[in-house]
């Protein structure tokens, strides 16, 4: 593939990484951020010591505090912020623009209030004639593991092949390969969902609980996961690929995680405040746990998992009480794939 002038919108881990792959892709990336002296130091030290401590970055990479001049003559934006960010900097973004450039995101979660997914928001917010189209980037991936080059697998989706094979060929090389899917649904619920039953998994940990309930949470998540993402429209073979158990496996497994990480300090005792001041980044299975309690209770969609942790989040339920509630529910069949179990 020639030279691609890739605008990164996001210089947090994540955003860090995946603008590291491009440069060394051998294309032309600008990394944006809204903090002046993290821009400084990405290119005076080739840094992100806040991030990601060990990595110096390719010299290549440009970051930018202005958004004009970083999304100027791109060929693709790449959208690696905070979900609740997505809607207000996809509005600036166009606003400047006056070209089309393919639009990439690599966001997982759902908006507050609307449980629009990010694909959505982009799509309200960015008119079709600003722009190519919109491609979702989503798997099991850590940006610590991406930026030492360990060796990574994930999902471009997008309802145009095209266009996903486009993002394919941009990304791929020796250490990041991936695959393209046209389940864009599926891809980005799976990618917000796992979130969610990774903070159960710490907390699970957290208690003094071993592999066997870790085995347990994981798979009933997963079961989770499908039925609301099948209810909103995907393929259920989707929840069985990179962006499904694969995510799920990563995210729920990893100190790595700050999913993982918030719901272990959950489960050690520590309120949510003291959590999430200790984290110090976003924890998207927060968020996302309110917004999937209500598009499950609205879509008539079960999800014992995702309740109890939101009882637990929202409602102040002690965390001891919550695991043996669920586990004291009436018994189901394992083996069904509807909606309402």
């Amino acid at each position: 593939m020639k030279q691609q002038r890739i605008a990164v919108l996001g210089a947090g881990s994540w955003g860090t990484a995946l603008a590291q792959v491009l440069a060394e892709n051998g294309h032309q990336v600008t990394l944006w951020g809204n903090n002046e002296a993290q821009i400084n130091e990405i290119n005076q030290q080739h840094t992100n010591k806040r991030y990601l401590p060990e990595l110096v970055l390719p010299t290549s990479i440009k970051a930018e505090y202005d958004l004009a001049r970083a999304i100027e003559q791109t060929d693709a934006i790449l959208f690696v912020v905070p979900t609740k960010a997505i809607r207000s900097v996809a509005k600036n973004v166009a606003a400047l623009l006056t070209h089309q450039p393919q639009i990439i995101h690599a966001s997982k979660g759902l908006e507050q209030v609307t449980h629009t997914r990010i694909s959505q928001i982009l799509e309200q917010e960015i008119p079709t004639n600003k722009r190519q189209e919109i491609i979702v980037l989503s798997g099991p991936s850590h940006a610590e593991e991406v930026s030492r080059r360990d060796i990574t697998t994930i999902t471009a989706a997008s309802v145009n092949e095209a266009a996903a094979t486009y993002v394919q060929a941009l990304f791929m090389n020796d250490y990041f390969r991936i695959y393209t899917n046209p389940d864009v649904i599926g891809v980005e619920t799976g990618a917000a969902l796992k979130n969610i039953i990774a903070i159960g998994a710490g907390a699970l940990v957290g208690l003094g609980f071993g592999d066997d309930a870790k085995a347990a949470i994981m798979t009933r998540g997963l079961a989770e996961i499908s039925r609301l993402g099948v209810a909103m429209g995907a393929d259920p073979l989707t929840f069985i690929g990179l962006s499904g158990v694969g995510d799920l496996i990563v995210t729920c497994t990893s100190v790595h995680s700050r999913n993982w990480r918030a719901g272990h300090l959950l489960g050690q005792g520590h309120s949510l405040d003291e959590v999430l001041d200790n984290m110090g980044m976003v924890v998207e299975g927060v968020s996302t746990t309110k917004a999937a309690k209500e598009l499950a209770s609205e879509l008539g969609v079960e999800m014992p998992i995702t309740e109890t942790i939101y009882d637990v989040l929202y409602e102040g339920k002690d965390i001891q009480v919550a695991l043996r509630e669920i586990m004291l529910r009436d018994g189901k069949i394992e083996n069904e794939f509807s909606i309402e179990e």
